[in-house]
């Protein structure tokens, strides 16, 4: 914790502030994943169509029941399963995506009268997509190991292991195509980014949006910063609960049918290890097997989850900041 005040605008490139800053952002989003971790394992199960789980998707009712059958048969390790992988991924995620939002909000909004919808759009696109390019492989370890059930002969999957199933997927497979074959044969990290085109897709809105609507709202019920008190610019964390919830909210719903494409191919390794499953590909099947609403099964499970995550999140990320000298 600095000892000698606050890190001041102008030092927000310094190293110390870089560091800081992505720590207090690491911290928020494992605090704001953890708080979750249930509710976003039966969503997983639930967009990548797992037949243990499907007669559960699509009801409010259906992912509680779907969190009592995982806790009655596996107890809270159940629950928990892939989170090991969460946090190793989150930490860098959430300390990267903020980190690089407080180095380009001033860039694209150095003053007061820039702050436009379209800049906080943009700046909170550019930081989603800046950590999710960094972090990817984890993300798709971690649902590797979320995916896993009672009935694959990995009953519990390790981090270890998930990651040498995925680094040696296709390798055997007589009906490899020669296309793929030859990618992943010279290229096996690549493995590692299956869906990563559509997330990323999918993180431009996601993460717009939500920056969006988090600097709007607060600029509309905080008073601005050059005018107000030591004491109201405090953050206020009933205010920034409230705001965060309903940017996870408005981002969730625009962004949600790239989510469920990328959550298919990421298990696609699973189903077809011999090919990289293209996202267009993905996204007819799931059109073709239930129409429009399979691109939203699992979202209200998937408000369940992101509404509170992303308001607890931004808050704690918020209450950080003074603590570590960043206001």
């Amino acid at each position: 914790m600095p000892s000698d005040g606050s890190l001041k605008r102008k030092d927000r490139q310094s190293l110390r502030y870089i560091a800081l800053s992505g720590t207090a952002g690491g911290i928020a989003g494992c605090v704001a994943k953890t708080a979750v971790a249930p509710l976003d394992r039966v969503k997983i199960l639930f967009q990548a169509s797992n037949p243990d789980f499907q007669k559960y998707a699509g009801t409010w009712s259906g992912a509680f029941r779907a969190v009592a059958q995982i806790h009655s048969e596996n107890g809270v390790r159940g629950l928990l399963q892939g989170h090991s992988a969460t946090l190793l991924r989150i930490f860098p995620y959430a300390a990267i995506k903020f980190m690089a939002y407080d180095q380009i909000e001033p860039i694209l909004m150095p003053t007061p009268e820039s702050e436009t919808n379209v800049r906080r759009f943009l700046a909170g696109a550019a930081a989603g997509v800046t950590s999710v390019f960094c972090t990817y492989p984890l993300e798709l370890i971690r649902v590797r190991m979320a995916f896993s059930t009672r009935h694959d002969p990995t009953h519990r999957p390790s981090f270890l292991s998930a990651m040498r199933v995925i680094y040696t997927e296709g390798a055997s497979s007589s009906s490899t195509s020669a296309t793929s074959q030859h990618l992943f044969a010279r290229f096996p990290l690549l493995k590692f980014y299956r869906g990563f085109t559509v997330t990323v897709a999918g993180m431009v809105p996601y993460a717009g949006t939500s920056f969006l609507f988090w600097g709007y709202l607060r600029a509309m019920v905080r008073p601005p910063q050059s005018t107000a008190s030591s004491e109201k610019s405090k953050s206020k964390p009933m205010s920034d609960l409230v705001i965060g919830a309903i940017s996870g909210a408005l981002a969730q719903t625009v962004s949600y049918p790239f989510e469920v494409v990328r959550r298919r191919m990421q298990v696609g390794g699973l189903t077809q290890p011999d090919r990289w499953v293209r996202w267009g590909e993905t996204a007819r099947t799931i059109w073709t097997s239930r129409g429009w609403r399979g691109f939203y099964v699992g979202l209200s499970i998937g408000y369940l989850k992101v509404i509170p995550m992303t308001a607890i999140s931004y808050t704690v990320w918020q209450g950080l900041k003074p603590v570590f000298g960043l206001t």
